[in-house]
């Protein structure tokens, strides 16, 4: 795969692709599980489908359709957890289905053939354009850019939010932001396994992560790799088995985990009997 990488374009754009994903990913899923957001991450990944149908629709790039409903997904989800709605749950998978109808809805309304959606919807990283990879650069940097001129604030407010309001740390600025920064993880990781399989992409190497460390910066770095290794692990049987690469990164990302939950309950078990 090396050699691909160095000899076609596309190889490059799928390889700094799965990096860029996996920075994002490392960074936000350790957020997402700490936070217990998983459900909403859900809602808003899929709500960003509507986008995709509209940009088609309207005849943009559908992956900026795709940013702008999940970061109005993203702030309308914030607001109902902030005011602690009744049933939020409800009102989550309410988006969650409001979004895909909006995208099936929009599709639909197009004349002539409809597109092929099967990229945004299960991923396609092998064909990730310049314009795409262009976008994923600009939404990476404002991640990590994020994460790190806040880090102090991040730190006190994803494990004790109470503790960060007597300090003085503004959580309904941070709550915000993160819901914004979960939006934005969701459209660099569609097109590398797509709005359905996103969620095991966004926990698997965070969750990983979480069995071997509890120091924030650790869990951060580690679930970098960890994502890497699932991303870059999933391209290489994508390429070599000519399988889906959505697919492949999410199987070996799920079936890696099993194994390591596995161990660390083994690491218990032992650590007990001794």
């Amino acid at each position: 795969m090396l050699e691909a990488i160095f000899t076609y374009q596309f190889m490059r754009n799928a390889a700094l692709t799965a990096l860029l994903g996996s920075i994002v990913c490392g960074i936000m899923g350790v957020f997402i599980i700490e936070k217990k957001l998983v459900m909403m991450s859900g809602g808003i990944a899929h709500t960003s489908y509507g986008g995709v149908g509209l940009g088609y629709l309207l005849g943009i790039e559908p992956i900026i359709g795709a940013f702008v409903f999940s970061v109005l997904a993203a702030l309308g989800i914030g607001v109902l957890k902030r005011r602690d709605v009744t049933r939020s749950d409800v009102l989550i998978s309410l988006f969650w289905a409001l979004g895909m109808a909006m995208g099936i809805l929009f599709i639909a309304m197009m004349e002539g053939y409809p597109p092929d959606i099967s990229a945004y919807l299960f991923g396609s990283i092998l064909s990730v354009t310049r314009l795409d990879l262009a976008i994923i650069v600009a939404l990476t940097v404002l991640v990590i850019i994020a994460f790190l001129v806040l880090y102090a604030d991040w730190q006190v407010f994803l494990f004790d939010e109470d503790f960060a309001r007597t300090r003085g740390v503004g959580t309904k600025r941070l709550d915000t932001l993160l819901m914004i920064l979960i939006a934005v993880t969701v459209v660099v990781l569609i097109r590398v396994v797509g709005i359905i399989l996103v969620l095991a992409l966004l926990t698997a190497p965070a969750a990983t992560a979480a069995l071997f460390t509890t120091r924030l910066k650790t869990r951060v770095a580690l679930a970098i790799v960890i994502s890497a290794l699932y991303s870059f692990g999933g391209l290489w049987l994508s390429y070599r088995m000519n399988i889906a690469s959505g697919a492949a990164i999410v199987i070996l990302a799920v079936i890696c985990y099993l194994l390591a939950l596995l161990f660390a309950r083994w690491r218990v078990y032992r650590h007990r009997e001794r």
